[in-house]
């Protein structure tokens, strides 16, 4: 392998701290099918006890797995209506409060100005809400809207991390191979979705709460990653100990 020159990116908790801010908007929508379906979760969804279970996962992912739990239907249509609720509900909460991970903007700045790496977003979330978070945050600057990419929205059939599909995309449209790239992940279902399209995997646990950190590291290695990153400054050291291990 050579050097690597691509980095993919996952957006949620990786780029921008958005993943409880959605997560609310998401539990807020489900109690509500919850209700107009019948359907007791007991106790409702919160943002805290969704995250734990579906980080890294959109919300089409997320309401095929709860129509499997609970037994209840939804048509195409009212799929495609929920999705899009979801979408404005979130996208309001982003642009209310959003923020850069720490740390994420001197190593951003650094790979533009240095120019020897094609930078990427490959998000499980909608294109619509994956721009705007780029775009809040003031980080469309660094990745051109044809280097965003979305499991929800780029493929010709939706999906959702862990499938592979959103960075084959990526890789495929980009031109790209894996063994020339590298994934940012924050989450099993993201590190798995890289992993299984070959592509080497920093895990980043910078967003979780120290009580979590170990387990969720734990839990990122299991799932592929090579190396683990606690906080963005330590980004350049980690992709050099990506490189020198895929040598």
């Amino acid at each position: 392998m050579g050097k690597i020159d691509t980095i993919l990116f996952d957006c949620d908790n990786t780029l921008v701290l958005s993943e409880e801010l959605a997560f609310e908007g998401c539990a807020d929508l489900l109690n509500q099918i919850c209700v107009t379906k019948g359907v007791d979760p007991s106790p409702n969804f919160t943002g805290s006890t969704l995250i734990k279970e579906f980080v890294g996962q959109n919300f089409r992912g997320m309401l095929k797995s709860l129509q499997t739990r609970y037994g209840f239907p939804l048509s195409a249509d009212e799929v495609e209506k929920y999705v899009l609720s979801e979408e404005d509900v979130v996208i309001a909460k982003l642009r209310e409060s959003l923020s850069p991970c720490v740390g994420v903007v001197p190593q951003l700045d650094a790979l533009s100005k240095e120019g020897s790496h094609l930078l990427a977003v490959v998000s499980s979330s909608a294109l619509r809400r994956v721009k705007v978070s780029l775009e809040v945050v003031g980080f469309d600057k660094y990745f051109a809207a044809d280097h965003v990419y979305s499991a929800a929205t780029s493929l010709p059939t939706p999906t959702s991390k862990p499938d592979p599909a959103v960075y084959i995309h990526a890789m495929k449209e980009l031109g790209v191979q894996p063994s020339q790239s590298v994934a940012v992940e924050d989450s099993r279902s993201g590190t798995l979705s890289a992993t299984r399209a070959k592509i080497p995997v920093i895990g980043y646990v910078g967003p979780y709460p120290e009580d979590r950190k170990e387990s969720i590291e734990q839990e990122l290695r299991a799932s592929g990653a090579a190396v683990i990153m606690q906080h963005w400054d330590e980004f350049p050291a980690k992709l050099a100990e990506i490189e020198k291990l895929s040598n």
